[in-house]
C-alpha cells in the first residue's frame, strides 16, 4: 500500500464538481495515507474532476492531459485518473487520445477509487469503471470534514427531465435521492465541526424525495423542515433548482422559516415559450414568472439569479427580445448566460443551428450587459446598508481582510480579527466593487 504519498486534483465544472473532489481527497487519505499538494510535479497522483456541461470544458481535459504527459514522461510511475462526466461521455475514447491515462471513472463511481488504485500498482493496466450505480456511492462516502462555517451536502444525484440540450442525465444518471436521514445525520456531523450554513446540492434538488421510517414520502419542502429544526444551522441554501417542480409546498418553506436566505438561484434558459418548448423544459414563461410572484408575496426583497442560454437552434431576434423583455421584467441578480454549445448524443444537437456565430456573440453581449446593470443596482442599492454576514475566513486576495457573504450571496470584505470566523456580525456597506462588497463592522 502506498504511504505519505501525495495527491494533485484538478476540478472543473459545477459546486457538485467540487464536492466529490473534497470526497475523492478524503477517500485516499483514509485509505492510502494521501497528503493534497498543489504543485503537480511532485504528485504521485494526477487526478481530473471533469465537466461536459460545454464544448470548451471538454476540450480543456485534452489540454490539460496534453500538459501532464511531459510529467508522466519524466516520471513514469506517476498514476494519472480522469474523472467525472467527461470521463461517464467518452470511456475509453480518452484513452485512446491520451494513452498514458490509468484510470478512468464517472461521478458514480468515485468511491471505488482505492481499490483502483491498488490494482493499478499490482497491475499496470487500463482501468475503467463508468457504471451507474443507486445508493453505493453514497453509502461509502467517507465521515464529512468542514473547512470553515459553511459546507456542502448533496442531497441529490442525476436529473430525470432529458431537456434537449443537457448532457447531464447520460452522464450522472437518473436521479438518485440519498436517504433522508443520512443527510441529517452528515449535517450534525458537520455543525459538530462548527458549520453554521449549509448548501444543498443537486443537478435538480427540489425533485429529491426519500421513505421516510413509517413509510411516508420525504419531499423537498419536508427535507428543508426538518434541516431548520437543527439548532446549530443558522442558514440555508441549495442550488440548482427546475422550475417545473418548485411546487408550492416549497414556496410555503419560505414561510415558515427565515433560516432559508433570501436568495434564489432558477435558472429559467429563455424568455420565449417557443424556445422553451424545443429545449424541453416543461412549463412556459407566464408559469415562470407566476412562481417568482408568489415568492415575492412571501419575501418581498428576495434576490433571484439564472441562467440563459443564448443562440439555441430556431431563436430569432423575436425570440431573443422576449429574453431581454424577461430580464428586464423580473430584475434578475448575478444571472449567468452561455451560447449554446452543441452537446453529441442530446436531441438538440440534431437540430439546424440558424444563426451565425457572431450574431450569437453580439446576443450574448447584450444579454449580459444588461445583465451586469441590474447586477451592479443591486449591489448600489446595498450602499450604506447594514448586512448580516457569516465571517468564513481570511480574504484570498489580502491576507490583512476577513471575508463573508451577505443573505444575496455577495461577498463582503472587511478589517477583522481571527476569532470572529464562524460568528455572525452586523457590517455596514462602504463601498461597492465590480466582484465584491467593502464592508465596516458595526461595533
Amino acid at each position: 500500500m502506498l504511504t505519505n504519498k501525495k495527491l494533485y486534483i484538478k476540478t472543473f465544472g459545477c459546486q457538485m464538481n467540487q464536492y466529490d473532489s473534497s470526497k475523492i481527497f478524503s477517500l485516499l487519505k483514509n485509505s492510502h495515507g494521501f497528503e493534497k499538494t498543489e504543485n503537480a510535479e511532485e504528485a504521485d497522483i494526477l487526478l481530473l474532476n471533469t465537466c461536459s456541461i460545454r464544448e470548451k470544458s471538454q476540450e480543456k481535459v485534452f489540454h490539460q492531459l496534453g500538459r501532464w504527459k511531459k510529467i508522466k514522461k519524466i516520471n513514469p510511475n506517476i498514476i494519472i485518473c480522469v474523472g467525472g462526466c467527461v470521463a461517464s461521455q467518452e470511456g475509453k475514447i480518452i484513452y485512446q487520445r491520451a494513452k498514458y491515462v490509468d484510470i478512468i471513472f464517472g461521478p458514480q463511481t468515485l468511491h471505488r477509487l482505492p481499490n483502483m488504485i491498488n490494482e493499478i500498482n499490482k497491475k499496470r493496466s487500463l482501468i475503467i469503471d463508468i457504471s451507474f450505480t443507486k445508493n453505493e456511492k453514497f453509502n461509502n462516502f467517507p465521515k464529512p470534514h468542514a473547512k470553515g462555517p459553511t459546507a456542502f451536502v448533496t442531497i441529490i444525484e442525476g436529473c430525470n427531465k432529458y431537456c434537449s440540450y443537457c448532457i447531464v442525465p447520460y452522464t450522472r444518471g437518473k436521479e438518485v435521492s440519498r436517504p433522508y436521514k443520512d443527510i441529517l445525520f452528515e449535517i450534525a456531523q458537520l455543525t459538530k465541526q462548527g458549520v453554521r450554513e449549509i448548501n444543498l446540492l443537486g443537478q435538480n434538488v427540489n425533485a429529491y424525495h426519500s421513505k421516510t421510517i413509517n413509510g411516508d414520502n420525504c419531499s423537498f419542502s419536508k427535507l428543508l423542515r426538518l434541516i431548520s429544526k437543527i439548532n446549530e444551522i443558522d442558514r440555508i441554501r441549495f442550488t440548482t433548482n427546475h422550475p417545473i417542480e418548485f411546487t408550492e409546498d416549497i414556496i410555503e418553506v419560505y414561510n415558515y422559516t427565515h433560516k432559508i436566505v433570501n436568495h434564489l438561484h432558477l435558472p429559467i434558459q429563455s424568455g420565449s415559450d417557443k424556445i422553451l418548448k424545443k429545449m424541453k423544459r416543461g412549463y412556459t414563461v407566464f408559469e415562470y414568472k407566476n412562481i417568482i410572484n408568489k415568492l415575492r408575496k412571501i419575501r418581498p426583497n428576495i434576490s433571484i439569479s439564472s441562467d440563459f442560454i443564448i443562440g439555441f437552434p430556431g431563436e430569432d431576434y423575436d425570440d431573443f427580445k422576449k429574453t431581454i423583455d424577461i430580464i428586464s421584467d423580473i430584475n434578475f441578480d448575478a444571472s449567468y448566460s452561455f451560447i449554446y454549445s452543441k452537446r453529441p448524443g442530446t436531441p438538440a444537437s440534431k437540430l439546424k443551428d440558424n444563426i451565425t456565430q457572431n450574431e450569437k456573440k453580439q446576443r450574448l453581449y447584450l444579454i449580459q450587459k444588461l445583465i451586469n446593470q441590474q447586477t451592479m443596482k443591486y449591489s448600489k442599492n446595498m450602499l450604506n446598508s447594514i448586512q448580516k454576514i457569516l465571517v468564513e475566513g481570511v480574504s484570498r486576495k489580502n491576507t490583512n481582510d476577513f471575508f463573508g457573504r451577505t443573505e444575496n450571496n455577495r461577498i463582503v470584505n472587511f478589517k477583522g480579527s481571527i476569532d470572529m470566523v464562524g460568528n455572525f456580525i452586523n457590517v455596514k456597506i462602504i463601498n461597492i466593487l465590480p466582484n465584491s462588497l467593502r464592508g465596516e463592522i458595526l461595533t
